[in-house]
């Protein structure tokens, strides 16, 4: 038996087929990439031998999500297959994975606008795959339930309480990788998996820190939005909010260009010299400029963890973690 695992990004669609053993063992994986963008590929990682790739002809989301459930449908490990597990960006107040429900996609759907940017393409795939294979029951993992016992002083924003019973909260994100990293410290064997202080750090073209105190997490880089926290590839992470105003009066910029360009055009591209023609090259960006201005601005987040301080620990922890190179 198998378990076949989806991940729909912003640019990408990555999949891998697991077996069920423990640890589970990865079987066949891979991405489609660049979609919407010139090269768009499919890249197959076969554990037993050289990668591949195979061009695709689709200019979005549907079309990607459509020529990937052919082709893995086409796999003969397929046939072994018994379940579907989706990483879903944003679950709210879930925390834990739930089986998706006609119930549980309404939800899923009503909470869209908490995160336009990923929610539409991970909902289109969950209902593509459901309609392919409705034998096959699936699973929503949610990357915001790993930071659900964060303390509510971690998930208040300095806003009117009235926006509170709107949901208008620090969710955090990026849980499954920091689910995975504190299971990795418990299967080394550090204690520091179930007792003590660790800062986790997931570093992509998104990133963020969270801090775990006794295997719980309490407090994270990124709040609302995946946009916000620390400096990205192109994600501006955390912005005066006088901006918004600023833009909006000098170049009447509205609400979904904002949108674009906090997300899409800002971060280590946006103050890069030059300006990326293609995802390829905004990486390339990414790797060369690690040293600049993200860097040093994203240096002062661990020392942001107050709750980290180790009990009786001297004053210059703080000034320590603040110069600590993750």
């Amino acid at each position: 038996m198998s378990v076949l695992t989806i991940n729909a990004g912003s640019s990408s669609i990555r999949f891998a087929f697991y077996g069920t053993g423990m640890p589970p063992t990865r079987l066949l994986g891979g991405k489609i990439e660049r979609i919407g963008l010139e090269g768009t590929a499919l890249i197959v990682d076969d554990p037993a031998g050289a990668p591949r790739r195979i061009t695709v002809d689709a200019q979005d989301h549907s079309s990607a999500i459509v020529f990937l459930t052919d082709w893995i449908e086409a796999q003969p490990l397929f046939a072994d297959v018994r379940s579907v597990g989706h990483r879903v960006v944003h679950g709210m107040r879930h925390a834990s994975p739930q089986r998706v429900t006609p119930q549980l996609l309404a939800g899923l759907k009503a909470i869209t606008p908490y995160d336009p940017e990923h929610m539409p393409r991970e909902i289109e795939l969950i209902e593509t795959v459901s309609r392919r294979f409705p034998r096959l029951p699936q699973a929503a993992c949610f990357d915001t339930a790993f930071h659900r016992s964060m303390p509510r002083v971690a998930t208040l924003l300095p806003i009117p309480r009235r926006y509170e019973a709107k949901g208008v909260r620090r969710y955090g994100f990026h849980g499954l990788s920091y689910t995975f990293l504190m299971q990795e410290l418990a299967r080394i064997g550090d204690a520091a998996a179930v007792r003590g202080c660790v800062v986790l750090a997931h570093l992509g073209n998104g990133a963020s820190l969270a801090a775990v105190r006794d295997g719980n997490c309490i407090d994270t880089s990124m709040g609302f939005t995946p946009a916000s926290g620390l400096v990205m590839s192109t994600r501006t992470g955390d912005l005066d909010p006088g901006i918004v105003s600023f833009l909006a009066l000098c170049e009447a910029m509205d609400a979904a260009a904002y949108a674009k360009m906090v997300n899409h055009e800002s971060g280590l591209l946006g103050v890069s010299i030059w300006r990326a023609r293609t995802a390829r090259s905004i990486r390339t960006s990414v790797r060369t400029r690690q040293g600049s201005s993200g860097c040093s601005r994203n240096s002062r987040f661990p020392a942001g963890f107050p709750a980290m301080r180790p009990r009786n620990a001297p004053a210059r922890f703080m000034k320590e973690a603040s110069s600590a190179t993750l």
